[in-house]
């Protein structure tokens, strides 16, 4: 058995008992695999496990890996990281989901360039919860209204709210921020998803309601 059969096995193993413990069904979860540095054949490592959902931070390697897996038919990429503008088109030809839509000025960019390659993005929210002066996202008070830009823009399908998590020193300690998103998804979007938690602290995403979890050091190993 390979290692990152392995760890896969272990990670599912994981998101079962988290769901478990939130009264959830495993099924509930997605489990987006970040794939960030690694090589194409590791990814059809983790696709031959059944992963599906795969997530890129750049541009530039989401392009090339997609190129190179181009033969995987069920395979289903994620943006993550910040996506500028001028980077729109690609991610609107290869991207299933972005996850990283925190202004009106890239909701439009991405839907007009969605139009011109006859695709439909799922499109998620990204709140800076927590109020970060070095992260992106929207502030939690400006969410509503770019839900609301998201929801009417076309070839956009919007999803749900996305964060990231504060870098703290136990899973424990990230609670507040997936307990906050939550409570602000409740208001400005009932019953959207919830894209939350990574390596570190995924199962405590899940027990507070996450949707998406974005594992990707737990799957692969460390990056190269």
């Amino acid at each position: 058995m390979s290692e990152i059969k392995q760890r896969i096995d272990a990670v599912r193993r994981r998101i079962e008992e988290a769901a478990a413990r939130a009264g959830r069904k495993p099924s509930s979860v997605q489990l987006v695999a970040v794939s960030k540095r690694q090589s194409a054949q590791a990814i059809r490592e983790a696709y031959a496990c059944g992963l599906r959902d795969f997530g890129e931070n750049y541009v530039q390697e989401l392009m090339s890996k997609a190129q190179e897996l181009e033969d995987l038919p069920e395979l289903r990429w994620h943006l993550i990281g910040h996506l500028q503008t001028n980077k729109a088109k690609p991610v609107a030809r290869l991207a299933h989901y972005v996850h990283t839509i925190d202004n009106e000025r890239i909701a439009a960019e991405l839907s007009n360039r969605a139009k011109q390659e006859h695709q439909q993005v799922g499109a998620y929210v990204e709140i800076n919860i927590a109020q970060e002066p070095q992260k992106s996202g929207c502030l939690p008070l400006e969410a509503a209204a770019l839900v609301e830009r998201v929801r009417t823009t076309p070839n956009l399908v919007f999803v749900g709210l996305m964060t990231v998590g504060k870098l703290v020193d136990s899973p424990e300690a990230a609670r507040e921020t997936f307990v906050r998103l939550r409570q602000l998804r409740d208001i400005v979007a009932p019953g959207a998803a919830l894209s939350m938690g990574m390596s570190a602290d995924f199962e405590v995403a899940i027990e507070e309601g996450a949707t998406c979890v974005r594992v990707g050091t737990a799957i692969f190993g460390e990056r190269g």
